[in-house]
Parts: structure tokens; C-alpha cells; sequence
């Protein structure tokens, strides 16, 4: 690795300290040194790259906002093994919708309209909106023909919409090994998902919580956090599906 980019390492953002502490908490190295790839669905710039390179992961972002996207790439250029794509990532594929662009670098952005947002980051506001048609994550795999045996994680970072997220990638979550999002439970932006809505949707897919970091709380109540959830039976659903699929090849 280039030496500039060890320097990075040493000095993560806050967002990116954020993101770390949230895979290490339970055992440093436990998340990211057991994963071959990422799909990150919500990039923004890519703040993550350097670390995902130091662990050599192989990396797809998925970016809806054309000028952010931009930077993004420019930002991979020197990570062979990342790639990024343009697509706002829903439950529905070719719905249009407005999509509305925060003033802090696009990083608040969604679908969704603020709710009680303003009382952790009063600062922050809608710049303007730009209409946006959507993709279920099944259909940009399938789109853009990416391998998914290279990747065994999921992270989502869309500002309230991680439950539309997951029930477009429905027959793909088997795939995954870990899933983190970020999540808060009360609502951040209105009819946004929630803690309990990711506990109830995962759970019945055979993933468990394995840490929780509150990276922000509410005056009058609620907490947002950063989540890993695990894929309890992974590993003996990893053979049965080998042992399918042999069976079909014969």
C-alpha cells in the first residue's frame, strides 16, 4: 500500500472512526478480516475506501447522486478493486421518485423528508430535489453482472430507506454474511425505517444483532446507532446450498 494512503488510515474522518468502531467493537478485527467483498449501497464519496483497500476486500458502491457520484469515481481511481455505479436502490424497479439533496455534501439525502432530524442536526436542510428512478438491488446485480461470490457483505447507508433496500435483495440476502446500517429508533426522517423494522425483517431471514454503537441522541428522546447484524446459520446454509448445487450439476 502506498505510503499516503497509511497516513489516511491514521487519520479517519469522523465518519469513518464512526464506521470502524461499529465493526470492531466486539473483537478488533472480528468483522472486515472474516469478508472477502462489500456492497455498499448509499456511498456518497466513498470516506470508507482507504480502509477497505488495507483490508483487501473487493468493493461495489452504489451512488444515486450524479455530481456525488463524480467525485466518487474520481476518488476510486487508485482502488482497482472497487467499482462504482450510479442507481438509487429501492424495493421497486423504474419508480420515480424526488430525491432531495442535503446541504452537507448530499450525506443527509433521501427519499424521505426530514421528521425530527432537525433536532439532532438543526444545521442541516433540503438544498433542492431531482427526480430519480429506482432499481432493486436483485436487478442492478443482475444488470451490471456482478459476482456475488465475491461479496459476503452488505452495508447500507440511504437515510431512512435500508428496509426498501432489503426487501428488493430479498433472494440475495442469503448471500451475505454480515449486514450493517446505519438505524435510530424513532423517526429521523418521517415513515422512516426503523430498529425494530430491521430486527423483525432480518430476524426472519437468520441474521442476529451482533453490536450496536449510538453515534446520536435525541433531547427529548431517541437514539440513532450504527448496526452489524450476523448471519447466525451462514455457514450450514452456505453447504446446503453447495450441496444443491451439486446435485443439479450432475
Amino acid at each position: 500500500m502506498k505510503p499516503n494512503k497509511l497516513k489516511q488510515i491514521t487519520n479517519f474522518p469522523a465518519k469513518l472512526n464512526r464506521f470502524v468502531r461499529r465493526g470492531f467493537k466486539r473483537d478488533p478485527g472480528d468483522f472486515f478480516q472474516q469478508i472477502s467483498g462489500v456492497i455498499h449501497v448509499g456511498a456518497n464519496d466513498g470516506v470508507e475506501r482507504v480502509m477497505y483497500e488495507h483490508y483487501n476486500l473487493n468493493v461495489v458502491w452504489i451512488e444515486p447522486i450524479p455530481e456525488v457520484f463524480a467525485c466518487l469515481q474520481t476518488n476510486l481511481e487508485d482502488f482497482p478493486h472497487q467499482t462504482a455505479y450510479q442507481y438509487l436502490v429501492t424495493d421497486y424497479d423504474g419508480r420515480e421518485y424526488e430525491f432531495h439533496i442535503a446541504n452537507n455534501n448530499g450525506q443527509s439525502s433521501s427519499i424521505l423528508d426530514f421528521d425530527l432530524h432537525r433536532d439532532i442536526w438543526a444545521e442541516i436542510h433540503y438544498e433542492k430535489s431531482i427526480s430519480l428512478k429506482s432499481i432493486t438491488l436483485e436487478s442492478l446485480i443482475e444488470t451490471e453482472n456482478i459476482e456475488m461470490d465475491k461479496y459476503d457483505a452488505l452495508i447500507m447507508d440511504t437515510q431512512g430507506t435500508e428496509l426498501l433496500v432489503l426487501k428488493g435483495a430479498e433472494n440475495l440476502l442469503s448471500k451475505f454474511r454480515f449486514i450493517m446500517t446505519e438505524a435510530a429508533d424513532f423517526e429521523v426522517y418521517k415513515n422512516c425505517c426503523q430498529v425494530k423494522d430491521l430486527e423483525d425483517f432480518l430476524g426472519k431471514h437468520g441474521f442476529e444483532e451482533l453490536s450496536r454503537t449510538k453515534f446520536a441522541s435525541r433531547t427529548d428522546g431517541g437514539n440513532c446507532y450504527d448496526i452489524v447484524y450476523k448471519k447466525s446459520n451462514w455457514r450450514r446454509l452456505k453447504n446446503k446450498l453447495t450441496r444443491k448445487n451439486d446435485l443439479n450439476s450432475r
